[in-house]
């Protein structure tokens, strides 16, 4: 019985994940954004590892259909109609719609993670539906791996909460559960902040975002349980 934390998607090889129920976390803000857009009437998201690659993907689509939603350095892609503010994803910019995504940490992570089965998107904003859904699978099969988008190819520390928040809850109530060395840090951060708003705060994204004129980004993203959706990741497309 085991769960492993991969704090950036650098580490993972083709097959590391196949057939193992993995859930995917971009705090700030890629998974936030993606929840709160399917929770508000979204279709699907697509994540596309480059902006090119999201603009090819809708060359042939019909224009009421789709939106395309993406940042680099936080801020929204020239051309795009949404960046990736979780605030943005409302009822009326997504409602029905298929949004084509990309971002510079959290769709990357996403495309990597392919390979689960399941592949869940994962949040403060969802935490608990997140939680329960985990619990259930390890119950299950007795493993779980947590794949953290990271900032720039390196550790972020919001992701890494979240990550020790899961095997936190995950662990309780359990014995015997091996965790691999990334897990056990993840876990020992949970002990450190006081709580979700804590531990975004303190980030280096969330700096980078306030710096922006996006701290709301952040208050918004550390408000837990929001929403009650699990969105899965399956042939590409990510639905509630």
């Amino acid at each position: 019985m085991k769960i492993d934390v991969f704090f950036t998607p650098l580490g993972l090889n083709a097959g590391d994940l196949s057939g193992r129920g993995v859930i995917v976390v971009d705090v700030l803000r890629t998974t936030t954004s993606i929840v709160t857009a399917l929770a508000n009437g979204a279709k699907a998201v697509v994540p596309a590892s480059t902006s090119e690659e999201a603009v090819r993907l809708t060359a042939n689509l019909e224009k009421n259909g789709y939106v395309l939603a993406g940042e680099r350095k936080s801020l929204k892609i020239e051309g795009f109609a949404l960046g990736n503010s979780p605030r943005e994803m409302t009822p009326d910019a997504v409602g029905g719609k298929t949004i084509y995504f990309s971002t510079t940490n959290g769709t990357p992570a996403l495309v990597a993670a392919q390979g689960g089965d399941p592949v869940l998107v994962a949040a403060a904003v969802n935490f608990s539906a997140i939680a329960e859904r985990a619990r259930t699978l390890f119950d299950a099969r007795g493993d779980l791996v947590v794949v953290c988008a990271g900032r720039e190819k390196q550790f972020a520390l919001e992701d890494a909460y979240f990550a020790g928040r899961v095997v936190k809850a995950v662990r309780k109530g359990r014995r015997k559960i091996v965790l691999n060395d990334a897990a056990t840090v993840a876990l020992d951060l949970t002990a450190r902040y006081a709580g979700w708003a804590a531990a975004l705060e303190a980030s280096e994204a969330a700096r980078e975002l306030r710096g922006v004129t996006l701290g709301e980004d952040v208050a918004f993203s550390a408000k837990a349980d929001r929403f009650t959706v699990v969105p899965s990741f399956v042939d590409r497309r990510i639905v509630a």
